[in-house]
């Protein structure tokens, strides 16, 4: 189950847009089209989705559903600036009194539906958890998360459906991989479709 203090996901959620904003400042120019465990997407690619989904959670989170939230941005000359100037809207829409209590329209997933605040912010999480991880191995490196940070993770991302929906063309995440092995974070990343030992 998902942490049952509502203030902690907000607050989880957090954690993980920091650790990806701490990330994406040591990125340099030539790092931009560096490849990434998104299959296909460059680091710069990668940067611009999340900014993206950053600004377009921050839309759903007032209620607004509109598409257009959710086109891919350009990031402009100064990528690092545009990451951190998306990733502080979305944890400013997320900080606002009762947010996990509106409901958010979200497009992308599901055009005339909206879900409980709650589970989705949750969706914003796992991403950014995920995508952390990412763009850590796609600079060469690795991110660390508090136990108490991926067990909720853990939790969300095997509530994630898996089977044939992976499969089909933009699919959010791929089938997942078996795993083996300590890591908490290697564990989330197969259940969603990655694999522990990208590149290898």
């Amino acid at each position: 189950m998902l942490t049952n203090n509502k203030a902690d996901l907000v607050a989880l959620d957090a954690q993980a847009v920091r650790a990806s904003v701490e990330l994406a400042s040591r990125v340099r120019p030539a790092d931009l089209s560096r490849p990434t465990p998104c299959l296909g997407w460059t680091v710069y690619d990668l940067l611009a989705h999340m900014a993206t989904q950053h600004y377009g959670f921050a839309a759903a989170a007032r209620g607004d559903g509109d598409a257009a939230q959710w086109r891919l941005r350009s990031l402009g000359d100064d990528v690092v600036a545009s990451y951190r100037k998306a990733a502080e809207h979305v944890l400013a829409a997320f900080a606002a009194d009762g947010v996990l209590e509106r409901s958010f329209p979200l497009p992308e997933i599901a055009s005339g539906f909206a879900f409980p605040g709650r589970q989705a912010i949750s969706f914003h999480f796992i991403d950014y958890v995920v995508h952390s991880w990412d763009l850590a191995k796609a600079l060469g490196g690795d991110v660390e998360f508090p136990p108490d940070l991926l067990e909720v993770a853990l939790d969300v991302a095997r509530a994630v459906p898996d089977g044939e929906a992976r499969r089909t063309p933009g699919a959010a995440f791929a089938p997942a991989l078996v795993w083996a092995g300590e890591s908490r974070l290697d564990q989330i990343v197969a259940i969603l479709g990655r694999s522990p030992h990208w590149p290898g």
